[in-house]
């Protein structure tokens, strides 16, 4: 009878008494262990059950295809894989860790010596690499394969502990074969003792008959990553000792009964399995997303459904269309006819921020709700980023999981899964699974939506880094805000996205202002470089491609298609003005504009710009009429911003909009994934892509039909104010602050761009969406543009934004992954020289960013008797509970509310504390703040946090730096006078 791992009558069968001496797992505290065939019958019986109930259909077709039994022998070789990895253990080197397990050993002829006796060469002879080497020396010695065909096959289990082998690591075990048997006569008992095992494996598991047929194979590298995944997360699971008790707790059970039992304790959510939806897009849509009654679905919503059926297969799909136009809800209705085409197993939505993560967040579980597929089925779902367990969508969703213990699995402290009760409830359900937390399994949730981050790691050499693929190759992944990425991260996308089409992996990529050589790097970098002419040519008409909307797709190895669907019926043709800069001339003309009434928005390219405009705006037209929204509030000051806007300046319906004029002065956190509406626009000169952006929060939505007259009579028609530069100027002359955020060139082309539009439209005003392409491909197109009095200033600006693209290419390209390599090529020093682990920190995130690193601190308050409480003006939780001024106690760890509420607290320092003199002074004094009450594993919510201390004016000292903060203004920071 063939078990859960496949095998068939028990791996203890095979063996007798010296194989079965040999220990694999060891609790320093009960003194309990495991033997190396018990763990190893568990890891392929989790293997097998993971094979057929968790890896989606498209990880399986993947590896299938490979092999000449397909999913047949793709499932043996990953349970055979999952029982052989830690055949290393089987070594002198590993076994005399335990001396009194190692004497069991001794007492069965396989001598070794101490420990002690062995120093520091057995750190050569790490257990992956060993079995690796083990495993090997098999396949060549007993089943005829050559040294060059093993490699391909033996790399999993020599990666299996995060890292791939280098290549001087095998030669330098090669050199002292007595860590893998002694010498002398026990060396032969060893080396029969790992063959006996490595045998029985190979007849219990059914894979004895196939290695014939498996030595002309070559997996390609892809293939190769996904079989280490398995065997990964197989050993994770299989290790946990309250899934699989050790000895002498163990009762005594068959194999399968042991299994049953931790699986059930496991209660892993399976993935996705997506049913193409029938009908028309707009019965899809429909029945999808809350459309308005009688509301019709748009023509570029309904073209990317049609071009998803016509694809034929994976692939990428570029969706390119005017802001609020759906693209949102347009990539879900296509990730789900791709999923169900491709056997993908889930849908990861990056987006290019924390804020837009969590406004995500909410529609990508009110998407799952509708999904008929999900109707009676468990799935896991995930928030992914630094702060997610602050979000109170997806803390509910915690909450409703299982608790957690604490299990070192592989030397690192890896936080485990407690199985708890097993009681269910019927029906669908979205779960954040227990076990799938942490920065290594996280990404394995079927549905995620968080940072791009997130994505761009998995094009960053890093330990574990065949997890994060294999998160990404089950799903489909969706792209926002394409345009949104500079040179360095895009480095890393275009090397993830030829990753994603070796694993064949659907993608889709929004877009309102995407450069038309971008869409070609993108198209490009998924498809692989070809010399095929027909393929250049069609490579080089996406780049002259100039339609839009514009939807263009690409499967692997494939000719492009592109599809021009309709503009929808929605259009503005919005009239650009300059205006001089300084807040007077700013607050003259809004007096002047808004002596009617109306919402004004005014966005500014710095927080400086921000809070002076503030200032001067405060004192015309009074407190309660000015809102100030930037980067630099504390989180849930931030979350609060977001909301309100919504609450007040949101679609028609949904929003209490002010009766009188008000003014929101804002930064650059206004320009994407807030759906607000505003009567007029001021903004500082940007690059174009995007000032067309902010442009989108103008008269986005109908206010008393096609005629808008609902809005004050002088702002029926859309106004764009561009400030923020000498207009003066021989050549205009961006303010500094602009020049710091976004280069003179950038900044010049924009101008250049809009010149035919300034000034009320001399010759036109900026019709949306007709003239967003157009703009965008004119003020990045590689021709020179300008008057000829900025030729020589563009050309200096150029030579300066060249020199800064080519850097950030060259630092990006020193810890990104390599592309794959030919098929049967091992996977030796895959993430040689990397960067260790990667995680969402902010010096994980510093990987993936060219950004200057910077300091995140929790704001507290300091009272007048010394002791510390949360933030007086917090206001009570979704519960009623109160927030407000905690007490915060030093001499021990406050309470989980307390904390949490503490924690939300979070602020980003602004860019005066990244250089590296003053964020070391910084740190310095922030640190003789370190509460060591706090710093217990108890803390989780603060231990470890740097805590910046306001005192009761909410003011305090910092590195030569007076903060102030108010939860109106934000953080303020100005220089200490000397």
């Amino acid at each position: 009878m063939t078990g859960e791992g496949g095998g068939l009558v028990g791996l203890r069968a095979w063996l007798g008494g010296p194989a079965l001496s040999v220990w694999a797992k060891h609790d320093r505290f009960s003194e309990g262990w495991l033997p190396l065939w018990r763990h190893m019958e568990d890891s392929a019986a989790v293997a097998g059950r993971l094979w057929d109930e968790w890896l989606p259909l498209s990880v399986r077709r993947l590896i299938a295809g490979v092999l000449p039994g397909g999913e047949g022998d793709a499932r043996y070789l990953a349970v055979w894989l999952a029982a052989v990895h830690d055949i290393g253990k089987a070594t002198p080197a590993f076994a005399c860790q335990v001396e009194q397990l190692a004497q069991v050993m001794r007492g069965h002829g396989l001598d070794m010596r101490s420990r002690q006796a062995m120093g520091a060469d057995r750190r050569l002879a790490a257990h992956g690499l060993a079995g690796q080497v083990l495993l090997g020396e098999w396949l060549v010695e007993r089943h005829g394969w050559t040294a060059r065909q093993v490699g391909q096959f033996t790399v999993v289990v020599g990666g299996h502990h995060g890292v791939p082998p280098e290549h001087g690591q095998i030669q330098a075990l090669d050199r002292h074969p007595h860590l893998l048997r002694t010498h002398g006569p026990s060396g032969g008992l060893w080396k029969g003792v790992q063959e006996e095992l490595l045998d029985a494996c190979a007849r219990e598991f059914g894979v004895a008959e196939r290695l014939a047929s498996w030595r002309v194979v070559k997996l390609p590298q892809p293939v190769q990553v996904l079989l280490s995944s398995v065997v990964i997360v197989s050993d994770w699971i299989a290790s946990n000792p309250d899934l699989f008790p050790y000895f002498p707790e163990d009762v005594p059970r068959s194999s399968a009964e042991r299994f049953a039992a931790a699986w059930r304790g496991l209660d892993l959510p399976g993935p996705w399995r997506a049913e193409e939806p029938a009908g028309d897009a707009q019965g899809l849509f429909a029945s999808r997303f809350a459309l308005p009654p009688g509301a019709k679905v748009r023509p570029v919503q309904e073209g990317a459904v049609e071009l998803a059926r016509e694809m034929g297969g994976p692939g990428l799909m570029v969706l390119e269309a005017p802001m609020g136009e759906g693209k949102t809800e347009a990539a879900l209705a296509a990730a789900e006819v791709l999923a169900a085409r491709s056997g993908a197993g889930g849908v990861f939505f990056a987006l290019p921020t924390m804020a837009t993560g969590n406004a995500m967040f909410p529609r990508l579980l009110d998407w799952l709700d509708r999904l008929p597929a999900l109707e009676q089925a468990r799935h896991s779902v995930l928030l992914a980023h630094s702060k997610a367990a602050l979000n109170d969508k997806f803390a509910d969703l915690m909450r409703s999981s299982r608790p957690i213990a604490s299990v070192d699995v592989d030397g690192i402290g890896e936080r485990e899964w407690r199985p708890a009760s097993r009681d269910r409830v019927a029906g669908a359900e979205l779960v954040a699974h227990a076990w799938l937390r942490g920065r290594k399994k996280a990404m394995l949730s079927s549905f995620v939506a968080g940072t791009v981050d997130q994505l761009l790691f998995a094009g960053l050499k890093s330990r574990h880094l065949a997890l994060r693929h294999l998160a990404v190759a089950g799903k489909v992944v969706v792209i926002d805000e394409a345009h949104a990425y500079d040179t360095y991260m895009s480095v890393y996308l275009d090397r993830v996205l030829s990753w994603l089409g070796a694993y064949g992996v659907p993608v889709v990529v929004l877009s309102a202002t995407l450069p038309a050589g971008r869409r070609r790097e993108l198209v490009q970098a998924y498809a692989g470089e070809s010399t095929d002419s027909e393929a250049v040519a069609a490579f080089g008409a996406v780049a002259q491609a100039d339609g839009y909307p514009l939807l263009t797709a690409i499967t692997p190895g494939g000719v492009p298609l592109m599809r021009c669907p309709a503009a929808s019926a929605r259009t503005a043709d919005v009239s650009v003005e300059r205006l001089d800069d300084g807040v007077q001339v700013l607050g003259d003309r809004l007096e002047q504009e808004l002596a009617g009434g109306g919402c004004a928005l005014v966005v500014r390219n710095t927080v400086r710009r921000v809070l002076e405009a503030a200032a001067e705006l405060r004192e015309r037209f009074g407190e309660e009429n000015v809102t100030v929204a930037h980067s630099c509030f504390i989180d849930v000051d931030r979350a609060a911003k977001d909301a309100g806007l919504l609450e007040r300046f949101g679609p028609p319906g949904r929003a209490d909009r002010p009766r009188t004029a008000h003014i929101v002065v804002a930064s650059q956190v206004a320009e994407q994934s807030l759906d607000v509406d505003f009567d007029l626009l001021v903004t500082d000169l940007a690059p174009v892509d995007l000032l067309l952006q902010r442009m989108g929060r103008l008269h986005r939505h109908l206010r008393g039909g096609q005629e808008q007259t609902d809005r004050p009579e002088r702002l029926r028609r859309p106004r764009c104010l561009v400030t923020g530069v000498d207009w003066s100027a021989a050549v205009p002359a961006p303010v500094r602050g602009s020049l710091a955020v976004y280069g003179a060139y950038a900044l010049l082309r924009s101008a250049a761009a809009l010149l035919p539009h300034l000034d009320g439209g001399r010759q036109r005003p900026v019709r949306l969406p007709e003239d967003i392409s157009p703009l965008v491909q004119r003020a990045y197109a590689d021709t020179p543009d300008g008057p000829a009095g900025w030729a020589q200033a563009l050309q200096d600006a150029r030579v300066r934004y060249e020199e800064h693209r080519a850097d950030q290419a060259e630092r990006a390209a020193t810890f990104r992954l390599d592309t794959a390599a030919r098929p049967g090529r091992p996977l030796f020093g895959w993430v040689a020289a990397g960067v260790g682990d990667a995680d969402d920190t902010r010096q994980g995130r510093a990987q993936v960013r060219d950004s200057r690193e910077s300091l995140e601190v929790v704001v507290v308050q300091r009272r007048a008797d010394g002791t510390l409480a949360t933030v007086p003006w917090l206001a009570p939780d979704r519960q009623g509970r109160p927030r407000a001024g905690l007490p915060l106690p030093t001499d021990q760890v406050p309470t989980p509310f307390a904390a949490r509420t503490a924690a939300s607290c979070g602020l980003r320092l602004p860019i005066q504390f990244s250089y590296a003199d003053v964020m070391d002074q910084a740190i310095d004094e922030l640190e003789e703040l370190c509460i060591r009450a706090w710093q217990v594993k108890d803390s989780h919510w603060l231990a470890g946090q740097l805590i910046l201390p306001l005192d009761e004016d909410c003011q305090t000292r910092l590195a030569g730096f007076i903060l102030r903060y108010s939860p109106s203004d934000g953080l303020e920071v100005t220089r200490e006078e000397r």
